[in-house]
């Protein structure tokens, strides 16, 4: 896949719609089997890939998915007959992905292309064991140059915690990392890497806790300028946006999405929103009353959302609100 000529400044771009979309949930903080699913478009992909290949339950299928610190997805773009997936994020740990895509009867072997949200490692961390069970030469796996970056968090007392370190070139490879900063698009023109996001509310200011280190010294890091997300436009639906942890803000995250591709409809948001944490949670209600005017049929918060802002989204936009479990699929 030569995506270099797909990469495009951060103006208008033409995303091409898509028939339809597809979203698996390979990585989240949680799970839950068990509660209702009020919607036609989201099921448990385990249903779904035991109905659909007409199997009887065994042994095997009450090895469950896991959940962890962390965030991937499957994403699966439909038109004219034929489809392109991508893998969007890793998880956290090295074995998270794989062993989820092995317990829900899921083949990597589609996966067109990689795209990391940032630099951290609970998006990163599964990339050399995907690589691995992928095995493809000249995997391209979409990165901002700033993911290369050393960076830790600082605690109370000043100390700083370094996060393990990014993937260098020669560890991905056969895949290959493509470096930029701008949007573009993949997957027949059918997905939409955002490129860098322009913070433009006055509530959503990053993460003062974020640190990089600059010449031997922990620098602060609050805009986490490498966060990106990706976007589908749905025929008839609209847009659909999903973040990884949303460090420029959803709600700048979902604008800059609609302005970039000229979409004023705004369909699905999905992704970890980052409103957990002392530094965060003040920015709740104003991200909440934002989001309501954008007006998502679904609203799928995960991750780094936290209990707080994910119990608020819930109550204000209850005919929106999905809860997002690891093994759910999203048809839309």
């Amino acid at each position: 896949m030569n995506i270099k000529s797909k990469e495009t400044p951060n103006q208008t771009v033409r995303l091409r719609e898509a028939d339809g979309v597809e979203i698996i949930s390979l990585i989240d903080n949680s799970v839950d089997f068990l509660s209702t699913i009020k919607t036609d478009e989201v099921k448990q992909v385990r249903k779904w890939v035991k109905e659909r290949k007409g199997e009887k339950w065994t042994k095997e299928h009450f090895r469950l998915p896991i959940a962890e610190h962390g965030f991937s997805m499957l994403v699966r773009a439909f038109r004219d007959g034929s489809s392109h997936s991508i893998l969007f994020d890793t998880g956290g740990s090295p074995e998270g992905v794989v062993t989820n895509v092995s317990r829900m009867g899921l083949n990597l072997s589609e996966v067109e292309a990689i795209v990391l949200s940032h630099g951290h490692y609970d998006h990163f961390g599964g990339l050399l064991t995907v690589l691995r069970v992928i095995n493809k030469a000249n995997l391209p796996i979409v990165v901002h140059e700033d993911m290369f970056k050393t960076r830790g968090v600082a605690d109370p007392d000043g100390t700083v915690r370094k996060h393990p370190d990014f993937p260098t070139d020669n560890q991905v490879r056969p895949a290959r990392y493509f470096k930029t900063k701008q949007a573009y698009l993949l997957a027949d023109d059918t997905i939409l890497v955002t490129g860098e996001i322009p913070r433009r509310t006055n509530f959503e200011k990053g993460f003062p806790e974020h640190r990089v280190l600059v010449e031997g010294k922990w620098q602060p890091e609050p805009l986490i300028w490498d966060d990106r997300a990706i976007a589908v436009n749905i025929e008839q639906k609209g847009l659909l946006v999903i973040s990884g942890c949303a460090h420029a803000g959803i709600v700048n995250t979902a604008i800059h999405a609609q302005q970039v591709t000229g979409v004023a409809q705004v369909y699905a948001i999905m992704g970890g929103f980052h409103l957990a944490g002392k530094d965060s949670e003040p920015r709740i209600s104003q991200t909440v009353e934002q989001l309501k005017k954008l007006n998502p049929t679904v609203l799928a918060p995960s991750h780094c959302t936290g209990w707080r802002g994910i119990f608020a989204l819930a109550k204000e936009m209850p005919n929106s609100f999905v809860w997002n479990s690891v093994g759910n699929l999203y048809q839309f």
